[in-house]
């Protein structure tokens, strides 16, 4: 499998779309372009709006988007766009293409993000040999894990945020009753998302008979951050443990000895109110395999771009990722 080049990398979340173009398999890639996924009926008509922000007319596209991937097309999960890759590749021209669920295109990126893009969380551990698991909460939640074998790298999805989930101390108990349900549920996802974070602090002042002032997630992190003692700065710091122990539960369940990273646009916002003693504490808490858990390193990725990095390199080098090119591949 070969992309023909100019390629163009496309992110595409619930919220934004992020696209950047490679010129050559050499290249650096250009400086993204950012739009709002609303604004468009679909990829095709938001690629067309971009255009005019490249240096060039792109021949193939890899793209991710934050949904299933069923028969080589795409429902995003959180906004009403149907992506079928072979009828961008029409509409546009293209030569070819490839698409990806966000999270399986996140794995495949951990290789190549640039080091000064992440920042650790507790103790600089050494990566062993074994999974790597990325996890970031955004619109919504994703999970994936990537493994490496014959020096291929392969990226293993999954459907991990729609897990239920259940409060494991007495602070979490004491807001469980509280805590707002998505689709009936209390799922990994209703928690930890962006929207989680607006809930969890709900959630805490109605378990103490207060009535909640703020009902989005950027309202809570303005407060947050603008007043630590507060009680925003108090539910930012519980969202950031259980993030922490959910981290731990996905690393023992794929056994990510090497390594896992947080990604997101919800977690370097709070960056701030991270306690990471408290955070290594949750993803550690895992008896009777805390052993396991103690050995795995934990990062943060600070840069939103760092997934068109990953998809870019697919475009250099396919021959280095384990990717059913012959089934997905469109053109």
């Amino acid at each position: 499998m070969t992309f023909a080049f100019p390629a163009l990398v496309a992110d595409i979340g619930g919220t934004n779309a992020r696209f950047s173009l490679k010129a050559t398999p050499q290249a650096e890639l250009s400086a993204p372009v950012h739009v709002r996924t609303g604004d468009y009926p679909g990829l095709a008509e938001a690629i067309e709006s971009v255009l005019p922000k490249l240096s060039a007319r792109p021949c193939s596209v890899i793209a991710c988007g934050a949904g299933p991937l069923v028969a080589g097309k795409l429902k995003l999960s959180n906004a009403d766009w149907h992506i079928d890759g072979r009828e961008v590749a029409g509409k546009l021209g293209l030569s070819g293409g490839l698409l990806l669920n966000d999270f399986e295109a996140q794995a495949l990126s951990l290789p190549v993000i640039p080091e000064q893009w992440t920042r650790p969380i507790g103790p600089r551990l050494p990566q062993a040999e074994g999974p790597r698991l990325i996890l970031g909460p955004g619109t919504g939640l994703g999970v994936a894990a990537l493994i490496e074998a014959a020096g291929r790298h392969t990226p293993v999805s999954s459907e991990f945020c729609h897990m239920g989930f259940g409060p494991a101390s007495d602070e979490e108990w004491a807001i469980w009753p509280h805590l707002e349900r998505a689709h009936g549920r209390i799922t990994t996802e209703s928690v930890v998302c962006g929207q989680g974070l607006a809930r969890v602090y709900r959630a805490r002042l109605l378990a103490k008979g207060v009535e909640p002032e703020l009902d989005d997630p950027a309202a809570v992190t303005a407060a947050a951050l603008a007043d630590p003692a507060s009680d925003a700065a108090e539910a930012v710091r519980l969202y950031w443990r259980i993030v922490g122990r959910l981290a731990g539960d996905a690393a023992i369940a794929f056994v990510a000895r090497g390594g896992v990273t947080l990604a997101g646009g919800v977690l370097p916002r709070i960056v701030e109110l991270l306690d990471e003693a408290a955070f290594r504490s949750a993803f550690e808490d895992k008896a009777p395999v805390e052993a396991l858990a103690r050995a795995i390193p934990t990062r943060l990725v600070t840069h939103a771009d760092s997934v068109l990095v990953g998809m870019a390199a697919i475009a250099a080098a396919p021959e280095s990722y384990a990717v059913d090119y012959v089934g997905r591949a469109w053109a």
